[in-house]
């Protein structure tokens, strides 16, 4: 078997790594950042494929390429293992690099063009604890028009679990008062113009109520008139930056040591209900979502809770 220290530093396929590296140089003006990447991910590959008695590109295999993209990802190559998203780089570059072999003829195929880069992890949603989603609700100062439009959009997006966009579009009539049978409802248009209607929580709905009583006609005083239910300090429709300050700000005088996002009031809102008892074809029907499929990533969320709360409550638990 060839020696691969000699292979991947002396050899034609080193040669040929080199010559592609200063290719992407030149030809597609990479930052000095990506190229230095790509060569660590290149001279990765070449030493696996050394490491394999490969020497030359016409000899890389499909199976060679797609062991490779697996070694990157369990290390089993020697090489640290990487995360799913640098693992994927790594395998782009080797795919753009078998990509230039076969365009200037020095292979007859493209062995990498059906190896895909290994699929990321599914990110969970980030929840905030019920305790800390009502800091920063109470945080907020209401003895001014402005407050009160604060807290009843913060007791709003965590009642109904609305997008940001859905909120800061809403008008005054889209929100039903309740009646002495059930809670007040709103009319939300999601993605698609699809609307549904979503309940109103107690919290929320004084909240709104003191806004449109207290609040919002000191705001529309200041503006031409208009339908929208949660309005600027000019009198015209909330834009949806303005909203994520309100919560930054409320989140700061809370003082919750994380980073919390109208979507984060969204996500704890699904959570919150999951972990509640709710159904999950119910939580999908209240955030808008087309498939269930997408509802359930929650119902991860909700698992590694109640393993979390087994393993510290139960005494057979732990050895």
């Amino acid at each position: 078997m060839p020696d691969p220290a000699r292979t991947q530093e002396d050899g034609p396929l080193a040669v040929l790594l080199r010559d592609y590296l200063q290719h992407m140089s030149v030809e597609r003006g990479l930052s000095v950042n990506t190229l230095a990447a790509y060569r660590r991910d290149l001279r990765r590959y070449g030493a696996f494929l050394a490491a394999r008695g490969v020497e030359e590109p016409a000899q890389i295999s499909r199976h060679d390429v797609s062991a490779f993209a697996q070694a990157v990802v369990s290390g089993d190559d020697g090489s640290s293992a990487l995360s799913p998203r640098s693992a994927a780089r790594t395998v782009v570059a080797v795919r753009g690099l078998h990509r230039f072999w076969a365009l200037e003829g020095l292979t007859e195929g493209d062995p990498a063009r059906d190896v895909h880069p290994p699929m990321a992890g599914r990110r969970l949603p980030k929840a905030i604890p019920v305790p800390e989603v009502v800091r920063i609700l109470e945080s907020v100062d209401t003895a001014t028009p402005s407050g009160l439009r604060d807290r009843a959009l913060l007791e709003f997006l965590y009642s109904t679990g609305a997008r940001i966009s859905e909120a800061v579009g809403l008008d005054v009539d889209d929100i039903a008062g309740g009646d002495p049978d059930g809670p007040a409802v709103v009319r939300l248009t999601g993605k698609g113009s699809k609307e549904r209607l979503v309940p109103v929580g107690s919290f929320a709905a004084r909240a709104v109520d003191a806004y449109l009583v207290q609040g919002r006609p000191a705001l529309a005083s200041k503006g031409k008139g208009g339908p929208a239910l949660f309005l600027n300090m000019r009198g015209g429709r909330l834009s949806r930056q303005s909203a994520w300050t309100i919560l930054k700000t409320a989140t700061e005088r809370a003082g919750v040591a994380r980073e919390v996002s109208p979507h984060t009031l969204r996500h704890s809102f699904a959570t919150h209900l999951l972990e509640g008892g709710a159904d999950v074809r119910v939580v999908q029907e209240l955030l808008g979502h087309a498939s269930v499929t997408t509802t359930q990533v929650y119902t991860l969320v909700t698992a590694d809770t109640l393993r979390e709360v087994y393993a510290a409550a139960h005494p057979r638990a732990r050895a």
